[in-house]
């Protein structure tokens, strides 16, 4: 893949909504100089029917890379939605115009991360675009005044023109009713004194001592335009690529508690808007996750009997696979406390850490066209007691991780071809008084694109991403309920490089279809698009007869 990819490219968040549902009944023959808002297919956050307030966080523009800092002043506690809440939804509105890359940017409340998110690529008309989520998890810092630091970092000069605007906003759902207040964390903490360590992200964490339940949140993304944007693509020194990494292209995220391995997972291969050389791609319909970079969790529950002494200890967060010495991964970390209301101190112990080999096999075929087949895998079992008010409980996590990819390209990389799948499977069991409960989870992450430059220096790229889990709870050996998310992008662009716009002759198609099923509730949109308009935009689910796309989610 040229390396005309390695652009400033940004991390985006989540779920982007359309300004309109309607569908073109016949679009043009290529791309025009505008094209449709951003959009996906993914369902808004569900809301309960009781009075609500809104407050703004932040409203501001981004030219260059100073932080916008502002204060967050809750809404009042006997206000119309009161100080007890059902749910809380962040809203990012966005619009910009001209010429630009994607940016990356972030929203820190209270030195809290609640939004990681990137930018889509305007037209020269300009585009809006909107970002919903859920950020009830983080209702304890919302419940005191705090400082607002957001970053969209832009450059604007004569080539470069376009302006982002933000606009970032949370409304307060009050309990009131069947919509009772959200079982949250009691503390959301940060690290303190956090700084980079070599390949490691580090700080010092004093939890409180009656802690029963902590969870690590880790907003990982490969980014800043260099190759770890695409690590996935990654070869190693031996092999002739122009992205080169010494163990080739596995990656796993991993958090240490003083030193000792306490939680591995896999990344998302994210894709920004201007990846895989084609912004085509992606102008209507981003990639998976694009518009809101999920955090990856873990549960370090286990660790609490030792985090519970009072005292500060070392968290660090490290990239496996990141050569070292080199930048290009971002990994805030947010840790999340549950307390024993019943007790001031919570004692336990570290019973078992166990992590497997890992194992990390490359095999490189030269030849006109060059292969490179990568295969990773890794596990680590943890399992620690407390010794709570309610009794003695003992929390078992294990985790398995599995990725593969065969990757190939010719000797000037105009071919550039990757098929890569990845696995992540998390069993959770907490065992106390009566059955145990164990909650099993298994995310897949696939890739299947190419980049070719053909005749007349015409790029094109094709794409299909998945974003899949299958989440079941257990009561003793009793599955109690299940959960599943399919979401999956495919798409396929084409235009004339190195020449003025109107010269480009860019045609793209894309689809996203995203179904989410869980215990009472059922959501399936597809979207299509072709030359930058949207042609189909299709709901329908078999366990609803509801009609309206957000009805089978809205409580």
């Amino acid at each position: 893949m040229r390396r005309v990819l390695l652009t400033v490219c940004a991390a985006v968040a989540g779920l982007v909504l359309g300004a309109s549902p309607a569908t073109a009944a016949k679009p043009p023959t290529e791309f025009g100089t505008h094209w449709h808002d951003p959009v996906t297919a993914g369902p808004p956050v569900s809301v309960p029917d009781t009075p609500s307030c809104q407050v703004t966080v932040a409203d501001t523009e981004f030219r260059d890379y100073t932080p916008y800092k502002g204060t967050y002043i809750p809404p009042a506690g006997t206000g119309r939605c009161g100080h007890r809440w059902n749910k809380v939804v962040l809203k990012l509105q966005g619009s910009v115009a001209g010429r630009q890359f994607d940016r990356l940017g972030y929203l820190h409340i209270g030195g809290v991360e609640v939004l990681r998110t990137s930018t889509p690529e305007p037209s020269p008309r300009g585009i809006t675009w909107k970002v919903e989520k859920d950020v009830t998890r983080y209702a304890a810092t919302l419940r005191g005044r705090q400082p607002v630091e957001m970053l969209i970092g832009n450059s604007v000069d004569g080539t470069y023109t376009g302006v982002i605007k933000v606009k970032a906003t949370l409304t307060f759902y009050a309990a009131r009713g069947p919509a009772k207040e959200a079982r949250t964390p009691d503390k959301v903490l940060t690290l303190q004194g956090a700084h980079s360590q070599g390949a490691s992200y580090e700080g010092q964490l004093t939890t409180p001592r009656n802690s029963e339940r902590i969870v690590a949140e880790v907003y990982a993304t490969g980014s800043g335009g260099g190759c770890e944007e695409f690590w996935y693509l990654t070869v190693p020194d031996a092999a002739p690529y122009s992205c080169r990494a010494k163990d080739g292209p596995y990656r796993e995220v991993q958090v240490t508690v003083d030193g000792r391995l306490a939680g591995i997972a896999a990344p998302f291969p994210t894709v920004w808007t201007g990846g895989w050389s084609n912004p085509f791609l992606w102008y209507v319909i981003p990639g998976p996750r694009a518009f809101d970079v999920r955090p990856v969790e873990y549960d370090l529950t286990p660790f609490a009997g030792r985090l519970n002494d009072g005292r500060p200890h070392r968290i660090a967060v490290s990239v496996v696979g990141l050569p070292a010495g080199q930048s290009g991964w971002s990994t805030p970390t947010n840790i999340l406390v549950w307390q024993d209301a019943k007790a001031a101190r919570v004692t336990g112990a570290l019973v078992t850490s166990q992590p497997g080999d890992l194992v990390n096999r490359t095999a490189y075929q030269p030849g006109s066209e060059r292969r490179l087949t990568a295969e990773g895998r890794h596990s680590l079992t943890v399992s620690g007691y407390l010794d709570t008010s309610h009794g003695r409980v003992t929390t078992t996590v294990t985790r398995r991780l599995a990725g593969s990819s065969a990757h190939r390209w010719n000797a000037d990389e105009s071919t550039d071809a990757l098929r890569a799948g990845w696995n992540d499977d998390e069993a959770v069991t907490v065992r106390g008084r009566g059955p145990a409960t164990t909650i099993r989870t298994r995310r897949t992450y696939t890739m299947d694109g190419a980049t070719t430059v053909g005749a007349g220096n015409r790029l094109r790229t094709t794409m299909t991403m998945g974003d899949r889990a299958d989440s079941a709870t257990l009561r003793g050996v009793r599955r109690t309920d299940r959960s599943w998310l399919d979401d999956t992008y495919t798409g396929e662009a084409a235009y004339n490089q190195n020449v003025p716009r109107e010269q480009r002759h860019a045609t793209g198609v894309s689809r996203e279809r995203y179904r989410l099923h869980g215990p009472g509730s059922c959501y399936d949109r597809t979207l299509a698009t072709a030359q930058g308009e949207l042609t189909e935009d299709r709901y329908g689910c078999r366990a609803s007869t509801r009609t309206d796309p957000a009805a089978a989610v809205r409580r």
